[in-house]
């Protein structure tokens, strides 16, 4: 299974003033726990970074020396853009390919494994967790709209995965149409074809706030201390 790891995203939100990828967590900078959990992972035998060329160098050596082959890919200026870039960049004959986040470095290697056996099997297939929370939809006034019924509402994670020739087309397809998309499974369902979510666990977070950087020390420093 080939794995494309999505780096090339600011640290605006988070008010750093690097890549939050290089912040440090718990005496790593936050990239390294997310590829060591990929490393882990049996079913990946490959693994991308697709970032930017000002944080390659630090990337690189936050990684460091690597058990399996693993490459650089310079993205684009948007998520979109810097997956397809990726999939040019999959070595030939490569069949099936997942997308992950660098910045959910709280994914397990048996969270990698379980989307790569699903996507063998046949099925696209997205990391997922069912919502907790009520939600309102709420219209550009800012007055709520509806309440969808949560039973059937889930929070999308990474990693995505899918049959590379097929995601291929997806992306040739919305390059073509114009369709500006925040994730990969977004553009299947613009062409119906079928997704699949695999429960996956709660703190499988995408680090993006300085919150959410303290729950992700306390989550790490949790999984250390057994």
């Amino acid at each position: 299974m080939h794995l494309l790891i999505a780096a090339a995203g600011s640290g605006s939100r988070m008010g750093a003033d690097r890549n939050k990828l290089l912040l440090p967590l718990l005496g790593r900078p936050l990239i390294a726990w997310t590829v060591e959990a990929a490393l882990a992972a049996v079913q990946i035998s490959w693994i991308g970074i697709v970032g930017q060329e000002i944080d390659r160098t630090n990337i690189l050596k936050a990684v460091g020396t690597v058990d399996k082959p693993f490459v650089w890919i310079q993205g684009g200026s948007t998520r979109q853009e810097s997956v397809l870039r990726g999939l040019a960049k999959l070595p030939e004959g490569a069949q099936y390919v997942m997308i992950h986040d660098g910045a959910r470095c709280l994914s397990r290697p048996g969270l990698f494994d379980r989307c790569a056996l699903a996507v063998q099997a046949g099925t696209a297939v997205i990391a997922a967790t069912p919502v907790t929370d009520t939600i309102k939809r709420v219209g550009i006034d800012g007055v709520i709209v509806d309440t969808p019924d949560r039973a059937r509402l889930w929070a999308a994670q990474t990693p995505q995965g899918f049959e590379a020739k097929q995601l291929r087309q997806a992306h040739a397809m919305a390059e073509a149409k114009g369709w500006s998309v925040t994730d990969d499974a977004s553009l299947y369902e613009r062409l119906q074809w079928s997704v699949r979510v695999l429960d996956a666990s709660p703190s499988n977070i995408k680090v993006t706030t300085p919150f959410d950087l303290v729950v992700a020390e306390a989550v790490l420093s949790s999984r250390l201390a057994k």
